[in-house]
């Protein structure tokens, strides 16, 4: 009777004992090559025309980039115009880019037309996310109203309304940051430190001017559903193909 009742404890040992998680992908910079349970923490590398580097980790079933882009030309190597002017910014309906207030340390922002534009913006392997993969990525979170929360950076956002930091857990790994955008009122520059703005390659089907993205706040821990002119000046962050 003893050998009957251990010998369903010794099999599970057995097989518990087989298996072992890490990072399953020979692409990734981590792979384990012992792993035989993907742990869903696959770190990657890419690089952009001009020679940037930038991480990308696996969350759920998709690979983000995990810096905001910054690149200055199209995939082909032709130059994405740089426009500071906020009158020349204002009548744009073609690609281009700006740092945040003039200041490179800030970040680029592109208007909408860099990423509809045929000659790709993301690097080679990476697209800009539709509006539809966004959404696979709060919903891998958790839902929108607390996906942002998982999905900003440690540090970097100004205390909130509530007199509490404004920072998010980054247990997601995509550690967004508060860039600020671009729009087209006066000042042109906003937020920086308190919201962050990303696109998304999808149009808004109601109004031809607007184009779609997502927004985190410092104020809260939900990720927005935005729809904003295509002359407004967003962060891009890429998902691989």
């Amino acid at each position: 009777m003893l050998k009957v009742f251990f010998l369903p404890l010794c099999l599970i040992l057995v097989f518990s004992s087989c298996k072992k998680q890490g990072c399953t992908d020979p692409n990734a910079i981590n792979y384990n090559s012992s792993a035989n349970q993907d742990n869903g923490n696959c770190t990657y590398s890419l690089m952009d025309i001009e020679g940037n580097s930038y991480g990308a980790k696996s969350i759920g079933h998709q690979i983000w980039m995990t810096e905001n882009l910054k690149v200055k030309k199209y995939r082909n190597g032709d130059t994405i115009p740089q426009v500071q002017d906020p009158i020349q910014w204002f009548y744009l309906t073609t690609g281009a880019w700006c740092y945040y207030e003039n200041d490179p340390s800030k970040g680029i922002l592109y208007n909408w037309y860099a990423i509809n534009d045929p000659r790709g913006l993301a690097p080679s392997g990476y697209h800009v996310p539709t509006d539809a993969e966004w959404t696979t990525l709060s919903d891998y979170l958790g839902g929108e109203d607390v996906a942002g929360i998982k999905m900003k950076s440690t540090s970097g956002w100004l205390q909130n309304v509530f007199g509490s930091s404004g920072n998010g857990t980054n247990t997601s790994g995509f550690s967004g940051l508060p860039g600020g955008f671009r729009c087209l009122n006066v000042p042109p520059f906003q937020y920086f430190g308190y919201h962050g703005r990303w696109w998304s390659s999808s149009e808004d089907n109601n109004f031809t001017d607007f184009a779609l993205g997502r927004g985190l706040s410092h104020n809260f821990g939900d990720v927005d559903s935005l729809n904003y002119n295509k002359r407004y000046g967003f962060s891009v962050r890429c998902v691989k193909d």
